[in-house]
């Protein structure tokens, strides 16, 4: 029996053509996918595609298209064995890290892709991504699904969605997972490192948690930075500071001053790191104790998408028991090294 993959394209590189009459992208209608792509009917599984209604830029991916996909997958979880996104590379991170804290008891593929270049490109790495992640999205053994968490798949790599950022905007190998190991690659044969791979609370039901509050502000300290301009910001009730090395920022009494008086406010202050790789460990430098005095999270080795749309999907949830703080701190699906 072939396994059912629900294909949810969303816009993006992956689902243009080139006009070559003008030499301008547009749109192609992604439900004739397979004239475009006919060894699509060769796979081992069979693939049912849900065209958002309106092909959006990645840019114009927010809460409103998360909650959209969520729930779309929700209505369809019984029906398909795995589900794999077709997205826009700029914020497909936000995407994946945002999709991983609101489907919980997941335990089916969600696999997220797309592509540097149209599909109908001569060049494109669309094919593979596309062919590979749909691999991926219907892999199962013994009944039981391979992949049962958000992840991402671009030029030969399978990644933990939370974990990844995009790094660059030229290459083909776009995406990068720092702080933890990939959870397959595909070369001749297709490979699965299962120590890796993220399982949920079985005990949990598949249910879809759609919290997610705009009310979180990322700012990036820079030498030199004045901020007193911080006085000048409405409240927030989440403020994400991304710091120097391992957690230091400029010490004087006016930085003290300033952040505790956001602290006094009302508002979290969650810190990550400016490095792509390593992560926040207050106490290891003299000027990262700020932060300690001030009762700043520590976002340890997170990236900043996963940070933010963490603190997005849990500030005032009130699905959640305890702080805040408590609740950033904990490790709730593989986000976050122990």
């Amino acid at each position: 029996m072939k396994r059912k993959v629900l294909l949810i394209y969303t816009g993006g590189t992956i689902g243009m053509e080139k006009d070559y009459e003008t030499g301008s992208l547009r749109a192609f209608d992604f439900g004739n996918i397979f004239e475009k792509m006919p060894e699509m009917k060769l796979m081992e599984c069979e693939v049912f595609v849900h065209p958002f209604a309106q092909p959006l830029d990645s840019s114009d991916m927010g809460p409103e298209e998360w909650r959209m996909i969520a729930n779309l997958i929700l209505d369809n979880y019984k029906k398909y064995d795995g589900f794999l996104i077709l997205h826009g590379t700029d914020t497909m991170s936000y995407t994946a890290s945002a999709l991983s804290f609101m489907l919980k008891g997941l335990t089916k593929p969600v696999i997220l892709t797309g592509s540097q270049l149209p599909i109908g490109d001569l060049r494109t790495d669309a094919k593979e991504n596309l062919l590979t992640s749909l691999y991926y999205a219907s892999l199962y053994e013994e009944n039981e699904a391979v992949i049962q968490e958000v992840a991402i798949y671009f030029e030969y790599k399978l990644l933990r969605g939370n974990r990844t950022l995009k790094y660059s905007a030229e290459y083909f190998d776009a995406y990068a997972s720092p702080n933890y190991p990939i959870l397959g690659q595909s070369g001749v044969h297709l490979k699965i490192d299962k120590d890796n791979l993220f399982r949920c609370d079985g005990r949990i039901e598949f249910h879809v948690d759609e919290h997610i509050s705009e009310d979180v502000l990322f700012w990036r300290i820079f030498p030199g930075m004045k901020l007193n301009h911080f006085k000048e910001i409405p409240k927030m009730k989440v403020l994400i500071l991304q710091v120097f090395g391992s957690g230091t920022i400029f010490s004087s009494e006016k930085t003290l001053e300033t952040l505790q008086q956001i602290r006094n406010n009302g508002t979290e202050i969650v810190v990550v790191s400016q490095c792509i790789s390593g992560g926040i460990s207050f106490g290891k430098y003299e000027n990262s104790n700020i932060f300690s005095r001030i009762g700043a999270i520590s976002g340890r080795d997170m990236t900043a998408e996963s940070a933010i749309t963490k603190a997005m999907h849990l500030i005032d949830n009130p699905n959640y028991h305890g702080s805040f703080a408590d609740n950033f701190a904990r490790n709730i699906c593989g986000e976050i090294s122990e």
